[in-house]
């Protein structure tokens, strides 16, 4: 059965939603700095309550199914952002942008994230409304990406800058150092581009690879666009200020993609047996609904998503901690 909130409802909330990320774009604009950890954890806190009065607003405009729909998705989607993060600390390392302007690069990092994911959200439901079976398609997709997570190696991402940076030096001029966040600038009468492009392009095809794994995992637990839409913006809304508060805390998080894994094998599997609900394929089972295949709901998908998540972290800390404390005992010895 497709939901259907009403219309006011949901132009109201883009409305506010968009003023709130053109306020947070504004004040970045205005006042580059590097933001202390207090106010780091305000945003964060305003972020994620804003998200949690959003859920509730769902619950009582279009009830709990609604609700739960978005908060699964929203901490899918939150859940994939911070392994978001480790990315854009590796691209922040690797081309020593100044912590002054890290804001500014996350910034357009999460506006490119947005009109990127806008359009998979479109081109996504579209294919979900034409083409039923797609749902396998995505079933496997994100298996596929599950195994990669817990199993792959992400240094291609790293040769890929390489070659990106190397093959940009020959192409256009660059300028050796950064000009504050600026990047075209006059040098001796001659126009040159700055390193922050390279870094801009580089967060922007990390944004796009990030979209392609995450959409189908949130049509995995909700084919509303309006919710996929605003679970990707508020997971995006608060990243800016959740890199600045992590800082080194990503680096303990050993089992982080462990858990993100098994969120995306959960889905997948979810997708799998949905698709086997709607089959329409006519060599699979005549080209009928298979009825006897379970149904995972909603409720039961958000449990899973947050146990994983907590699990997660938990053995992550727990580790890093003995791990400190065993180069302690060394140390002394």
């Amino acid at each position: 059965m497709e939901l259907e909130l009403p219309v006011w409802f949901e132009v109201g909330s883009l409305v506010v939603l968009v003023l709130v990320l053109v306020a947070d774009l504004l004040i970045v604009y205005k006042r580059p700095h590097i933001p202390s950890t207090r106010e780091s954890t305000l945003w964060v806190v305003f972020y994620v309550g804003l998200a949690l009065v959003f859920a509730l607003v769902l619950l009582l405009v279009a009830g709990g199914e609604w609700s739960g729909q978005f908060l699964a998705g929203w901490l899918t989607e939150y859940s994939l952002s911070i392994d978001n993060l480790f990315v854009f600390v590796i691209i922040m390392s690797r081309f020593a942008v100044p912590r002054k302007y890290q804001q500014e690069v996350l910034m357009v990092g999460i506006i490119i994230a947005l009109v990127l994911r806008a359009i998979f959200i479109v081109a996504g439901a579209a294919f979900i409304e034409a083409f039923s079976a797609i749902f396998y398609l995505f079933g496997l997709f994100l298996l596929y990406t599950a195994w990669k997570q817990a199993f792959g190696h992400n240094d291609d991402a790293e040769d890929g800058e390489t070659k990106l940076v190397t093959l940009l030096r020959k192409r256009i001029p660059l300028t050796p150092d950064f000009h504050g966040s600026k990047i075209r600038v006059t040098v001796d009468g001659k126009r040159f581009w700055t390193p922050m492009i390279v870094v801009f392009i580089a967060i922007g095809t990390t944004d796009l690879i990030f979209a392609i794994d995450s959409i189908p995992a949130i049509f995995g637990i909700t084919q509303s666009a309006f919710i996929v839409f605003t679970a990707n913006l508020f997971a995006l809304m608060g990243l800016r200020q959740l890199y600045f508060l992590l800082g080194g805390l990503l680096d303990r998080l050993e089992y982080l993609k462990y858990g993100i894994a098994f969120i995306l094998g959960f889905i997948g599997v979810k997708l799998f047996l949905h698709a086997m609900h709607v089959n329409e394929l006519p060599f699979i089972n005549g080209g009928h609904p298979i009825e006897w295949a379970p149904e995972i709901n909603t409720w039961t998908s958000l449990g899973v998503i947050i146990g994983s998540m907590v699990v997660a972290t938990v053995a992550s800390l727990v580790k890093a901690s003995r791990d400190g404390k065993r180069e302690q005992v060394s140390a002394g010895e």
